[in-house]
């Protein structure tokens, strides 16, 4: 090994597949930031003034509070997209809180200078409006998915949701967590996740959650998970992460 070679440079997928034209016009308003899990990007009413581009490793979420106290996931995004106004101009206030749920690097850029380079490039602002289309359509399949499908199934489906955008067999989530994201509560959480385990898909141990067998994981899933990776895959080719 080359004892001279550096970091393997950070990348976020939607930014990659922008022709190096339309690339250009953001590359000097990008600014490489390390997030840490926990950490809040903006709150619901507050004015959206950056977009986080993720790498791999970090993962934020669109989470909705619900006067019960309840909190749920509505969206997971990682190296495959972006939080925060993609799409409006103008006013950009959140109805959603995004939120770090992996820590790690992303790049950050402000919506006044994406905003420029959308008037200046079609082909540009046309790429984001399809990976919005993309984040939409998440949103709404979660909710028919948490409206019609059993929770085993649902929970396979988050855990390769995460699993893609990680790159990495080992999740460093807790079940206080899972059950805070989907909305059940924890002795359910335990229950399921254990099921998981005796299937051979998963391994558990104290605040890691190991992908033992990910073909299992898949055949254990609803069709929610596959649906969206196919209407990503139509939208923007090559974008989403594939793990084999």
């Amino acid at each position: 090994m080359n004892g001279n070679q550096g970091p393997k440079p950070v990348k976020n997928r939607l930014l990659e597949s922008l022709p190096a034209k339309d690339k250009a016009l953001i590359a000097s308003g990008l600014q490489e930031v390390v997030l840490e899990r926990g950490a809040v990007l903006f709150e619901p009413g507050e004015e959206v003034v950056d977009v986080y581009f993720p790498t791999q490793g970090m993962v934020g979420a669109l989470v909705l509070d619900l006067k019960s106290g309840i909190s749920a996931e509505a969206a997971m995004i990682g190296q495959e997209g972006a939080i925060g106004g993609i799409i409006s101009e103008g006013d950009k206030p959140a109805f959603a809180r995004a939120a770090v749920q992996m820590e790690g690097k992303a790049f950050r850029l402000s919506t006044d200078l994406l905003d420029d380079a959308k008037s200046k490039s079609p082909r540009l602002r046309d790429h984001f409006a399809r990976y919005a289309d993309c984040l939409l359509a998440q949103v709404l399949q979660s909710v028919a998915c948490n409206a019609v499908h059993d929770f085993d199934a649902r929970l396979a489906r988050w855990l390769l949701t995460i699993h893609d955008r990680l790159g990495e067999n080992e999740l460093h989530i807790t079940q206080e967590f899972i059950s805070q994201m989907l909305g059940v509560q924890r002795p359910y959480t335990t229950r399921v996740i254990g099921q998981l385990e005796k299937s051979g898909a998963i391994e558990g141990r104290r605040g890691v959650i190991r992908i033992a067998n990910r073909r299992k994981l898949e055949g254990q899933a609803c069709e929610c998970y596959a649906y969206l990776r196919r209407h990503f895959e139509r939208l923007l080719p090559g974008v989403y992460p594939v793990l084999r």
